[in-house]
C-alpha cells in the first residue's frame, strides 16, 4: 500500500510517491546523518589541513579511495589524473545516479585562525605559493563521503546504482595540462561502466546561512571564456605620433567600446553578462609608441545564444575600431567552462525533495551567479542539478562574511549535515520516482 511522502508544494510540481520501506530509508538516512556529523567534520578538517592543487591531489585521492573501499564500494583511481570514482550497485534494479564533489585547493595562503589551518606550500605556474581550501572543496569531499557511507549501509535496499565522482582540478589545471570535469567526461566517466542518467552536485556557500539551500532552474552559473586581443600599429617616436599608428590609444578606445556591448547591445532583462579586460601590456619606454599592445579578459554569459552574440560583438568592436585608426586587431577566444545549466524538468521534479529535507522556508530560488563551475561539462551530457548549501553562521551579516577564494574564507561546519542529507535524499527519491511519472 502506497502513501504520500511529499505533498504538492506548488502548482505543477511532481509528487514522488513512496512505499513504507522508502519512507523508512529516508528516516534512516536522517538518523545516520545526525550520527555521522562528527566523522564528517573530522574528514573535513583533515582535508582542510592538507590541501593540494589541481591535478596534484594524490594524497587527497588516496584518502578518498581508502574510505570508499572501507565501505565496500568499487573504486577506480587515476581518473582524469587524480580523480576517484566509486560504484555502489544496489540490491534492486533501477537508474544510475551520479553524485559529484570537487577535491582541489587554491594557491591561497590561509589567514583564518583555525587549529586545523593549512600550512601547506606548493608551486603554481612556477611560483611558490601557499595552498588552501579557500572555496570549500574540503567540505564537498566530506559531505559526499558522508552520503556514501549512508547509501552503502542500505545497499540491499537501493533501487539502482550510485556513481560517486570525486573530481580534481575544478579550479583549473596547471598551464599546458588538461584536467577537471572536461577531462573526466573526455575519459568516459559518464559512458564507461554504469551510465548515469542524472547527476547531482552542491557547493557550500560562505555567505548563505546554515540550514538553507539555494537553487535555480536553467542558467545558474555563467560560462567563462578568455578573449585575447592583439592590437598592431606602427612604432614611432613619442614626439611624432602622427608618423605612426598608436596601438595604446586604439586599445583604450577598444576597451571603452567593449563595455558598450553589455550596457547598450545586450538584452540584460533576459540574463546577466560580463565583459572584463583584466590584463593589458604594451610599450617599454615613455617616449616610444610601441608597435603592439596585447590585452586579455573574460566573458561571462548565462545562456549560449547570448554567449555567441557577445563573441561576435567583441570581434566586430575590436577589429572595426582598430581599422578606423589604421591599426589591426587580432581577436581570439578560448572557452573554459560552459553555462552551468540546471535541467528545468529535473529541478522541478526534485524541488519537493529539497523542501522536505530542508524545510520549505529554507529552500530559496536564487539569482544567477556570474562565477563559473565546471560541473557544467557533466550537464552538457546528462541532466544535472547543482545547488548551494549554507555555510555561514546564523545571524552573520553576509556582507561581512569572508568571501570564497580569500585568505580569511570560513565555513560553519554545522552546515555540512544538510549537505549530506540533501545528496542522500536526492538519490533515494530519484530512484524511487523512476518509472512513476
Amino acid at each position: 500500500m502506497h502513501k504520500t511522502l511529499l505533498t504538492i508544494l506548488g502548482a505543477g510540481l511532481l509528487v514522488l510517491p513512496a512505499t513504507a520501506q522508502d519512507t523508512k530509508l529516508l528516516a534512516r538516512a536522517n538518523t545516520m546523518a545526525d550520527k555521522l556529523e562528527p566523522k564528517v567534520i573530522e574528514w573535513r578538517r583533515d582535508f582542510h589541513q592538507y590541501p593540494e592543487l589541481g591535478n596534484r591531489e594524490t594524497k587527497t585521492a588516496a584518502k578518498i579511495a581508502a574510505e570508499l573501499k572501507r565501505l565496500g564500494i568499487e573504486v577506480e583511481t587515476g581518473v582524469a589524473k587524480t580523480g576517484v570514482v566509486g560504484i555502489l550497485k544496489g540490491g534492486k534494479p533501477g537508474p544510475v545516479v551520479a553524485l559529484r564533489a570537487d577535491i582541489d585547493g587554491l594557491p591561497v595562503t590561509e589567514r583564518a585562525d583555525l587549529a586545523f589551518a593549512s600550512k601547506e606550500k606548493s608551486t603554481y605556474n612556477g611560483q611558490e605559493v601557499g595552498v588552501m581550501h579557500a572555496c570549500g572543496h574540503d567540505t564537498h569531499i566530506a559531505m559526499l563521503l558522508g552520503a556514501a557511507e549512508i547509501l552503502a549501509s542500505m545497499k540491499k535496499d537501493l533501487k539502482g546504482t550510485v556513481k560517486f565522482i570525486f573530481q580534481p582540478a575544478e579550479e583549473g589545471s596547471p598551464v599546458g595540462e588538461e584536467g577537471g570535469a572536461y577531462l573526466m567526461v573526455k575519459e568516459g566517466v559518464l559512458t564507461k561502466g554504469p551510465k548515469p542518467e542524472v547527476i547531482f552536485g552542491l557547493h557550500i556557500n560562505s555567505q548563505t546561512e546554515v540550514g538553507q539551500l539555494k537553487y535555480r532552474p536553467g542558467g545558474t552559473m555563467a560560462s567563462a571564456d578568455i578573449f585575447r586581443i592583439n592590437v598592431k600599429g606602427k612604432q614611432v617616436h613619442g614626439a611624432y605620433p602622427w608618423a605612426g599608428v598608436d596601438p595604446i590609444v586604439v586599445s583604450a578606445q577598444i576597451i571603452n567600446g567593449l563595455q558598450t556591448i553589455i550596457s547598450r547591445q545586450t538584452e540584460l532583462a533576459e540574463d546577466a553578462a560580463v565583459v572584463t579586460v583584466g590584463s593589458i601590456h604594451g610599450g617599454v619606454r615613455n617616449n616610444i609608441i610601441p608597435e603592439e599592445v596585447k590585452m586579455e579578459g573574460t566573458i561571462r554569459a548565462l545562456n549560449t545564444d547570448m554567449q555567441k552574440k557577445i563573441h561576435e560583438k567583441v570581434k566586430l568592436t575590436a577589429t572595426k575600431i582598430a581599422e578606423s585608426a589604421g591599426a589591426i586587431a587580432e581577436v581570439s577566444f578560448h572557452p573554459q567552462t560552459p553555462v552551468t545549466y540546471n535541467d528545468p524538468a529535473l529541478t522541478e521534479k526534485m524541488l519537493p525533495t529539497l523542501q522536505a529535507v530542508a524545510g520549505r522556508e529554507n529552500v530559496i530560488l536564487t539569482k544567477a551567479v556570474t562565477g563559473a563551475e565546471d560541473f557544467a561539462f557533466f550537464q552538457e551530457k546528462i541532466p544535472g542539478l547543482y545547488l548551494f548549501v549554507g555555510g555561514m553562521k546564523k545571524g552573520t551579516n553576509p556582507e561581512k562574511a569572508p568571501a570564497h577564494h580569500t585568505p580569511d574564507f570560513y565555513i560553519d561546519e554545522a552546515g555540512m549535515k544538510l549537505g549530506v542529507k540533501t545528496l542522500t535524499h536526492l538519490t533515494l527519491n530519484y530512484m524511487e520516482g523512476k518509472g512513476k511519472k
